[in-house]
């Protein structure tokens, strides 16, 4: 008895093109969507940061100055700075790829044409 339940594939799967344009069209729009978000979180860091040291200079004292209190105050936020900056620039790379991507591919993929028939209104009203 010979096992056959159809065509075997002979090597294993290729990437396209169009999987490549399936990928950047998300890597665009998550990256955009992202960057936009650390823009947000690093302006609200800015404000906190510039409220801190105006709240801490109403006494006297300087937010510049070498004691432990203003060193504690100047990198309060230090950490979700840098993680809002590298994040930042990963999702601006990301949405540049993409970009670039569909910017190359632009005329060489069929947008929408994934083999199902087009419906319009009267096909969904039923008339």
């Amino acid at each position: 008895m010979e096992d056959s339940a159809g065509t075997q594939p002979s090597g294993p799967p290729r990437t396209t093109h169009t999987d490549l344009v399936k990928i950047a069209r998300p890597a665009l729009i998550a990256g955009a969507a992202v960057a936009v978000v650390c823009i947000a979180l690093l302006v609200i860091i800015f404000f906190l940061d510039t409220f801190n040291a105006t709240v801490y200079s109403v006494g006297g004292k300087d937010i510049q100055d070498a004691t432990d209190e203003a060193r504690d105050i100047r990198g309060l936020y230090a950490g979700a700075r840098i993680g809002g900056i590298i994040l930042l620039v990963i999702s601006l790379l990301a949405a540049a790829g993409g970009a670039v991507v569909l910017y190359l591919k632009r005329g060489t993929v069929d947008e929408g044409d994934d083999g199902d028939e087009d419906v319009d209104f009267e096909d969904l009203a039923g008339r």
